[in-house]
């Protein structure tokens, strides 16, 4: 699998779990990859990790941390 689609997988496993009402409650580093850990905001508590392995995935997290953790939109072009 090439970087570009392993980093893709791992990002739309991202989106899914934000737009499933999971948020962002913690990044765990290290040699393996981050762990990051997803709390569900709904009724009873449930927590996911997901560990992403790629350093552009590390990234993404990191963005959407600081952008308010609102998963990516579909780009829209006009010519």
């Amino acid at each position: 699998m090439s970087a570009y689609a392993e980093f893709d997988k791992e990002r739309q496993e991202i989106d899914a779990l934000l737009r499933q009402g999971y948020v962002i409650t913690g990044i765990r580093e290290d040699l393996n990859g981050a762990a990051v850990q997803f709390t569900s905001s709904g009724p009873g508590v449930n927590r996911v990790e997901l560990l992403l392995l790629t350093a552009d995935s590390r990234k993404y997290v990191t963005t959407l941390i600081f952008a308010g953790a609102n998963p990516a939109k579909p780009l829209e072009t006009h010519m």
